[in-house]
């Protein structure tokens, strides 16, 4: 088969077109003809390398897959070969306290597709069954890989850790991330006024087309001023944060009293100051959040399948460009996902 790997840690330069071998399936997994397979910023991560984590050398990147079922394994009985789906891509052990408790995001053995197993920037993948989702008709192959790692993302954020209420200001930050852009679209589902942040006023046009109420560039160095003003010096009651070091000071000063900041990465660094002053003086909390369960993300599907969730797809670009759209999301010219197919 074709594929997009490197064999070294480096830049989006190390990302060779190149022929791969099959991949083989074992009894409880699936064999997936990929048909698109959106980036993430973990994809640039791994290619990258990160301290203390092992990825197997030649690797295959690619967290959100949509495809076509071509091979069941011999215990797999709830998918056929034919079959239309997208890959949830968490991988968990299925038999922990966790994984049974259905919270496999919690999983000590948690994985993700592509991240330090082969993922789907090729024409082939092998994916446990148990991962399996059906491809809701409606949507465009492109615009089904580019649902699965931002929807479950900010759901689990918003829903489950943040538990946004009606009527409650939430502040998305950067709106045109693949995660930003589904963020707003849930914080709006569940009744919130969304205040959106972005780099560009191209961006923030975009971001208030997907439903935020008002928008502020984080660009400029008084944008928390911006987002007291519009709150009428209250504050936010939620912050949804996953740029990290260049925005957390601010995050924490945005919020209400009592308010909640819940964060799911740091694109812009790990090493954020806290003063830890303004958490009790305040009474903030600091909600931690990674991915997100099978059913949290079967949970959003459904609005995805009703219409009221929808993709966000900047660009649709052929496989062999992996690296061009690996610059553009470093670079952060994209509003929305990036998607590649074979």
């Amino acid at each position: 088969m074709k594929a997009v790997i490197f064999k070294q840690h480096g830049g989006p330069e190390v990302l060779q077109y190149a022929d791969a071998p099959d991949p083989t399936i074992k009894a409880n997994e699936v064999l997936v003809e990929v048909k698109a397979c959106a980036l993430n910023h973990l994809d640039v991560w791994a290619r990258g390398g990160l301290p203390g984590i092992d990825i197997p050398l030649p690797h295959i990147l690619g967290n959100d897959i949509a495809g076509v079922v071509r091979e069941v394994g011999s215990v797999v009985s709830w998918v056929r070969s034919g079959d239309e789906v997208l890959l949830h891509p968490g991988v968990s052990c299925g038999h922990c306290a966790e994984c049974l408790g259905g919270r496999d995001n919690l999983c000590r053995d948690y994985d993700i597709l592509g991240y330090r197993r082969n993922g789907g920037y090729a024409e082939l993948v092998a994916a446990p069954a148990v991962n399996v989702i059906p491809k809701p008709a409606n949507l465009a192959w492109e615009e089904a890989a580019a649902l699965p790692l931002v929807t479950v993302t900010a759901w689990r954020m918003l829903v489950s850790r943040a538990a946004v209420r009606p009527g409650e200001d939430v502040l998305v930050h950067a709106a045109g991330s693949g995660v930003g852009s589904m963020a707003i679209q849930i914080a709006k589902l569940h009744g919130a006024r969304v205040i959106a942040t972005a780099s560009s006023d191209e961006k923030l046009r975009k971001a208030q087309e997907l439903g935020a109420d008002d928008v502020v560039n984080y660009s400029k160095d008084d944008w928390p001023k911006e987002i007291k003003r519009l709150t009428n010096r209250r504050g936010v009651d939620v912050v949804f944060e996953h740029t990290g070091a260049a925005t957390w000071t601010g995050s924490l000063a945005s919020l209400k009293p009592g308010g909640r900041v819940v964060t799911c990465g740091a694109t812009s660094g790990f090493a954020a100051q806290t003063d830890l002053r303004q958490v009790f003086y305040r009474h903030l909390t600091i909600l931690g959040s990674f991915m997100g369960s099978k059913s949290e993300l079967l949970e959003a599907m459904k609005f995805v399948e009703s219409g009221k969730l929808r993709a966000v797809v900047d660009q649709v670009l052929p496989l062999r460009d992996a690296s061009r759209g690996h610059e553009l999301m470093q670079d952060r010219l994209q509003f929305g996902k990036l998607v590649l197919v074979p």
